[in-house]
């Protein structure tokens, strides 16, 4: 009797020990867990174009912009010790809309920390009619925002990639190139990429400047997995045929890396689940300028979000 009562005391203080434990973790995570969203600033540069050096832009200074940052709900009582994958978020030219949480919120689901960023705000754009001239103008503000989670303690650095949509997308191409990397990222660069309707008769086109992709072109890529994302009835590109011809002008390696991925029945942005609208732009058409239709295609776009996680599931 004495023996099961000396076994029975012991259970009843390892299971207070325990409960103590549990109860001093519940409370750690409560006061330090970060909370699921955060609005963060982060610095940038700001760019504009001076035909008078070389290059043809200029550093004009410091730019804050701001973002907003999502994490995996579990992330309030994971171990300090764990670092999540993250994916920098680039908005089109209309700016922020449902775009950004519509994918947010699924790689949160996936474990991935996400943090999309308000470029228009920082520059006090209104609308695409206003928006600054080319995207190379923007550049910096993706290499802010890996720059700015490589150094939150839980987020691992060498996971980061990028997604952005048409303008954003145009970033996301730029961003895994070695030229841009370097001038904008010194030794930082994204793990993977995801650029949506980039539109991509741009690159290696002469009559566009700093739209330079690939080895051929003098400006090598970094190295990392690109999946480009493009609807059939694209008002800008037409159809998935530039993409598909950038894709092939790279050398063999290059080719490699880089996956396109076309959508039946899909304009541009068909992954933009709000009102459909039209919008002018001189850039569409293949250069040639005029309307575009952003009409959604809700089935295609959830094909779209689930391809999405799952290549930064695999690649981050």
């Amino acid at each position: 009797m004495r023996k099961y009562l000396h076994i029975l005391l012991a259970g009843i203080v390892l299971l207070s020990i325990t409960s103590a434990a549990l109860a001093d973790n519940d409370a750690r995570c409560g006061e330090d867990g970060k909370p699921r969203i955060e609005f963060v600033e982060l610095e940038s540069i700001k760019l504009a174009f001076n035909p008078s050096i070389p290059g043809g832009v200029v550093d004009q200074g410091p730019l804050t912009v701001k973002g907003k940052l999502m994490l995996p709900a579990e992330q309030r009582c994971r171990s300090k010790k764990h670092r999540f994958p993250a994916v920098v978020i680039l908005h089109g030219s209309s700016g922020i809309d449902s775009r950004g949480d519509f994918y947010a919120t699924e790689l949160n689901e996936g474990g991935i920390a996400t943090l999309e960023i308000d470029m228009w705000e920082a520059r006090g754009v209104s609308s695409a009619a206003n928006r600054p001239a080319l995207p190379i103008l923007t550049y910096p503000d993706a290499f802010a925002a890996l720059e700015f989670l490589s150094q939150l303690p839980y987020i691992d650095p060498d996971r980061i990639g990028v997604l952005g949509f048409s303008w954003g997308g145009v970033m996301t191409m730029a961003s895994a190139t070695e030229v841009v990397s370097q001038r904008y990222g010194a030794d930082l660069r994204f793990a993977a990429h995801v650029a949506n309707y980039p539109v991509c008769y741009g690159y290696n086109n002469p009559s566009l400047p700093y739209f330079s992709f690939g080895g051929q072109a003098g400006n090598p890529l970094t190295g990392a997995p690109i999946m480009i994302q493009i609807g059939e009835m694209d008002g800008y590109d037409e159809s998935p045929a530039p993409c598909e011809t950038l894709k092939a002008s790279l050398t063999n390696d290059e080719q490699a890396i880089i996956n396109v991925v076309s959508y039946p029945g899909s304009e541009h942005a068909w992954d933009r689940l709000m009102v459909p609208i039209t919008v002018s732009d001189s850039f569409a058409h293949l250069g040639l300028g005029g309307v575009v239709n952003l009409t959604p295609n809700v089935e295609q776009a959830y094909i779209a979000r689930q391809k999405t996680v799952r290549f930064f599931q695999r690649n981050l």
